[in-house]
């Protein structure tokens, strides 16, 4: 008897096997292009107002990563964007990541980012910290 048999035979003693209904099965709102592709892309975003928050999170449960520069519109705009940004993250295990002033990249679980950019103002307080050290000695 082979491997998957006594894995079969000990999951359905009694020769029964799972069948499924064609309800319980859903098509997901996949494109064809996109399967083939794999299903990720990279999306570019400029909002110029709040309310296309909506279509940054459609693109980030879709699984594509998404840049958005926030540079078009008011701080207060930018702030609301980001925490809903933020919750549709948290809400998909994804994470968010600062590239610049005003720019920052989402991306769902399945994708990994290695590395950090740091901005300015981190480089000049870890250029001074480690100057610091140095006349310390």
């Amino acid at each position: 008897m082979s491997l998957k048999d006594t894995i079969k035979k000990s999951l359905f003693p009694n020769n029964e096997e799972i069948e499924y209904e064609d309800d319980e099965l859903e098509v997901s709102d996949v494109k064809e292009k996109d399967i083939v592709k794999g299903g990720s892309k990279m999306v570019l975003v400029e909002p110029r107002a709040f309310s296309e928050s909506q279509q940054i999170a459609d693109n980030l449960k879709r699984k594509n990563s998404v840049v958005v520069n926030l540079k078009r519109v008011t701080n207060d705009q930018a702030k609301r964007i980001i925490d809903f940004l933020s919750g549709t993250l948290y809400a998909i295990n994804g994470d968010m990541q600062k590239l610049g002033n005003g720019i920052y990249l989402c991306t769902p679980r399945n994708v990994d980012v290695e590395g950090r950019i740091t901005d300015e103002t981190e480089d000049k307080k870890s250029k001074k910290k480690i100057e610091d050290e140095i006349d310390d000695f």
